[in-house]
């Protein structure tokens, strides 16, 4: 059985590759599995489609952010800081990951959609109550606030343009 789920965990590192270098409409099973070192009907062996192997490509990213943002700890006039720091790290060590979440809400299938748009009301959510819980004032307001500026920094990783970063820092 461990040999299965090794399988199953190298197809999805090796789609989160497929998918971030090719997008999700060139990207193709065949692909990935070529990537994997597998064959396409392994790769059907776990996964139904590509829609549900993008939707685990999505659950591992998402939920590697949920769960870096559940772990930083630190008083509350210092949180915002120490989970933007944390959000910089994994930006750093799994890049490509970070850059499908938050281009994945631009899918039009309405299956992905769905499915993404869950992922961010629950990242949205966990952040609230997290802000709530450290005494953070306005925490709904700054919960969206700290996601729109991931998604800024984001855009400015993709297109090369740290001085938008730069000025957010000042």
């Amino acid at each position: 059985m461990a040999v299965r789920e090794d399988k199953k965990e190298v197809i999805i590192e090796n789609a989160v590759g497929v998918f971030s270098e090719r997008g999700y409409y060139k990207a193709t099973t065949a692909l990935v599995a070529k990537e994997a070192g597998v064959t396409q009907p392994y790769v059907f062996h776990f996964f139904k489609n590509k829609e549900e192997l993008f939707k685990a490509v999505i659950d591992r990213a998402f939920n590697r952010i949920y769960d870096l943002f559940a772990k930083v700890e630190a008083p509350a006039d210092q949180l915002l800081e120490a989970m933007g720091c944390a959000f910089a790290e994994v930006v750093e060590t799994h890049r490509k990951e970070v850059l499908l979440v938050m281009q994945a809400y631009a899918i039009p299938e309405k299956g992905i959609r769905e499915h993404v748009r869950h992922l961010f009301l629950k990242m949205w959510e966990s952040l609230t109550v997290k802000f709530n819980q450290a005494g953070i004032p306005d925490a709904k307001n700054i919960a969206s606030h700290f996601i729109s500026t991931g998604l800024l920094i984001t855009v400015t990783e993709v297109l090369n343009l740290p001085q938008i970063v730069a000025e957010l820092e000042q």
